[in-house]
């Protein structure tokens, strides 16, 4: 690259605000039966909340402990003093809905049932991210104490889609229903989660995580953006999910 070009890529970087130079991103796709990776950009090993993504994991410890039932069971009320930031979580509540709208209460409802002991057991099980379930039952996933870094939530997903997790068949097949997005333009299947957090101090990030095939190849990702400034109307994930998803046929056309 020209001398000239190299100099001035290096100030434009360098007049750029702390926040816009140091926000953490990640692109990661990785080949969901060799575990090779065919496309790793950014900072992959940071470990940050998991925020919604933890809903997948949540999900298969539903479905394999019987407290999840199917897509629409358990029905559960929506009751003064839980989480409502959004008009959708003010309303009686089943998984599919829970999923779709990512609603916070309901899964603090299914993790209190868990109770500690399971609720630990797996997280060891599962080897998720950091594994530390010391922010609670119902907290330790949003900006608390459960970290995980993109890299771990390939591997995380690889085990799922190769069912080697220690859950049911029903579990993963549940999980994977629920978390089902329209085809992509190229005729993949996709299957996606999104999350918004935040570490104390910092802007927020958007995840989007999940695997894309089509029948005879699946490729798992993670996606995560930190805003690099203070972006009106929140919502990190949904920002992340729709310009990947934008990116990702043409990401998979040239691996």
């Amino acid at each position: 690259m020209n001398k000239n070009v190299v100099m001035a890529l290096v100030l434009a970087a360098a007049a750029l605000p702390a926040a816009a130079r140091d926000a953490i991103h990640c692109t990661l796709l990785v080949d969901a039966a060799s575990g090779k990776t065919l496309l790793r950009e950014g900072q992959c090993e940071q470990r940050l909340t998991p925020a919604s993504t933890f809903k997948v994991a949540i999900s298969l410890m539903g479905f394999d402990s019987g407290i999840l039932q199917d897509a629409s069971a358990p029905l559960l009320p929506f009751r003064a003093g839980y989480v409502d930031w959004l008009p959708e979580w003010r309303s009686a509540t089943g998984p599919s809905a829970w999923m779709k709208h990512s609603v916070v209460w309901y899964s603090q409802q299914l993790t209190t049932r868990l109770g500690t002991e399971r609720f630990q057991s797996y997280l060891d099980r599962f080897d998720y991210g950091n594994r530390d379930a010391s922010g609670g039952l119902t907290q330790a996933w949003l900006s608390n104490s459960l970290k995980i870094s993109p890299d771990e939530q390939a591997v995380f997903l690889r085990k799922l889609v190769n069912r080697t997790l220690p859950v049911t068949g029903k579990a993963v097949d549940m999980t994977a229903s629920l978390m089902r997005y329209p085809r992509l333009r190229n005729g993949w299947d996709l299957y996606a989660k999104t999350g918004t957090g935040s570490e104390p101090g910092a802007l927020p990030h958007g995840w989007l995580v999940g695997w894309t095939s089509d029948g005879k190849r699946t490729v798992v990702f993670a996606r995560l953006v930190q805003d690099a400034q203070r972006e009106p109307g929140g919502r990190a994930g949904l920002r992340v999910r729709d310009a990947f998803v934008r990116e990702l046929p043409a990401l998979l056309e040239r691996l």
